[in-house]
């Protein structure tokens, strides 16, 4: 995978949102938050237009993305939210301006099926904090995308849990939000997954629906194929008035006990307010025992 150049101060940072509308108020707490680390930054074109709860129609997002592909200077393009909207405009960029210039592609949640066809073509990006989330991080999470942009990721760890899967394995860091990893399933922008190291992560889900994924995952062979499995925060989900009977983390525990991988639980990635930055294409080693760590290669 190719990674794109670290950031120095001085450098630029362009905001985009593919998914989302996102207000000039809701924009400072990221703009002063570079502006602290010694980074400049640039708004993409239309970025405040909105048409219902997407920031612009589809054809507004796609080439405001466009023009923060095709940058020639900027170093990152940080998507401002998720919510719903970049599946609809992938399909339609042009790849070759970035490929003079790669950036680190930074968003999680929604910006999944972006990380997606930036592996597809080749290119590291950062599953990371967004914009609109800024103010509500711990430092820890804005520390280690910090570190992530000038520097390397930094190895996560978890705390002991009781699911865990003990195992080593090694890998390709491929993933993202699970619900937009079954969206995307059998698309071009569905992860490599031979050999790999998946992890996952969602949101305001009903737990039978949690369930119907890993069956459907399951079912096409995703578990056969990996090498482990990092899964990260499982946050406020749902349950019907009958009670499913498992939380999250039972109900991907079951889906995965028959397949003889690692598998490590409560890594601080996703929505959570610690969400800890990660380098979707690097080389990695899982490690589950009691706790689980996350731990980059060369």
């Amino acid at each position: 995978m190719i990674r794109p150049q670290s950031l120095a101060p001085g450098d630029t940072v362009l905001f985009t949102s593919t998914a989302r509308k996102i207000s000039p108020e809701e924009l400072e707490p990221a703009i002063a938050w570079l502006e602290k680390n010694g980074l400049k930054w640039e708004k993409a074109p239309g970025l405040h237009e909105v048409e219902n709860q997407f920031a612009g129609n589809d054809e507004t997002r796609r080439k405001a993305l466009q023009w923060c592909l095709d940058h020639p200077t900027a170093r990152a393009i940080w998507c401002c939210r998720g919510g719903y909207g970049t599946v609809r405009i992938v399909d339609e960029l042009n790849w070759e301006g970035f490929a003079q210039n790669p950036k680190w592609i930074i968003g999680y949640s929604d910006v999944t099926a972006l990380h997606g066809e930036a592996s597809r073509f080749g290119y590291s990006t950062l599953h990371a904090t967004m914009p609109i989330n800024v103010n509500s991080n711990t430092e820890l999470a804005l520390d280690s995308l910090k570190q992530a942009l000038f520097s390397r990721a930094i190895d996560l760890s978890a705390r002991p849990h009781e699911l865990n899967q003990p195992g080593t394995a090694e890998g390709v860091l491929v993933g993202g939000n699970l619900s937009m990893l079954y969206s995307i399933l059998g698309s071009t922008s569905q992860p490599n997954l031979d050999g790999n190291i998946l992890f996952i992560e969602d949101l305001d889900e009903y737990l039978y629906h949690i369930d119907r994924m890993m069956m459907n995952f399951r079912r096409n062979g995703w578990f056969d194929k990996i090498s482990g499995l990092v899964v990260g925060g499982m946050t406020a989900m749902n349950d019907n008035t009958v009670s499913f009977g498992e939380h999250a983390e039972e109900i991907i525990a079951r889906h995965l006990k028959p397949f003889k991988i690692p598998v490590g639980f409560g890594f601080p990635i996703g929505h959570l307010e610690d969400n800890r930055a990660v380098e979707i294409g690097a080389r990695v080693r899982l490690e589950v025992d009691g706790g689980a760590r996350l731990i980059y290669g060369d």
